[in-house]
């Protein structure tokens, strides 16, 4: 919350600030195994390709299991194991296994670059959603600006406690803030952060009214 704490007001406090659930981070893990998944695929396919192609091309016929499996095993020692038929691939074919696994890998770093880079909290005064390190994208809301707050939680996220939280503001439409850590408790701090401005705002007034009377 470094740039939250930064931009507080003189009698701004910070009254909850929202936390990435762990299921955040096991989908960033699973874009990896993802990718991961697919290249492995890919790569079974070909080599199943290739040796099948090598075993019809020497024997011309259709062979018994036992005889199939024996001809496959010699094939894949003779050509000196799994990694050789690999790298004897085609160009395109290790490209592609080896991009799949880099687009996991980009989309896994993607999203935990956004979850180290993200702040989202309710002060007193506001909220604040703030994105980005070097370019930073800094939503801000004043409390009184909310018209309402909503949760979406799907079976997943009744059951392990994360959720969307969705605010109407007026002007700036709905924003849907990223799965966080216990949205319930999120969305009473803002109720909670109204309450209290409104309490301040009707003390002012009470002020106001008995400075006129005096």
């Amino acid at each position: 919350m470094l740039y939250v704490q930064q931009s507080l007001g003189p009698k701004e406090e910070i009254l909850m600030g929202a936390r990435f659930h762990w299921m955040y981070t096991l989908q960033a893990i699973g874009w990896i195994l993802f990718g991961l998944a697919l290249g492995i695929a890919v790569g079974y396919v070909a080599i199943w390709w290739g040796v099948n192609s090598t075993i019809r091309h020497i024997y011309g016929v259709e062979l018994p299991k036992e005889m199939y499996d024996q001809a496959w095993n010699q094939t894949v020692i003779r050509t000196g194991g799994y990694l050789k038929i690999i790298w004897s691939l085609h160009p395109l074919i290790r490209f592609s296994i080896l991009g799949m696994f880099l687009l996991g890998l980009y989309f896994f770093a993607h999203m935990m670059i956004v979850k180290a880079t993200t702040e989202i909290a309710v002060t007193s005064e506001r909220l604040v959603y703030k994105k980005g390190l070097i370019a930073r994208n800094v939503g801000e809301l004043n409390i009184d600006r909310i018209e309402g707050v909503s949760v979406r939680q799907g079976v997943l996220g009744r059951l392990f406690g994360y959720g969307n939280v969705v605010i109407r503001g007026m002007g700036v439409g709905e924003v849907v803030l990223p799965p966080i850590e216990t949205p319930i408790e999120f969305r009473r701090a803002i109720m909670e952060s109204q309450a209290m401005q409104q309490k301040s705002l009707a003390q002012q007034g009470a002020r106001a009214q008995d400075a006129i009377f005096r």
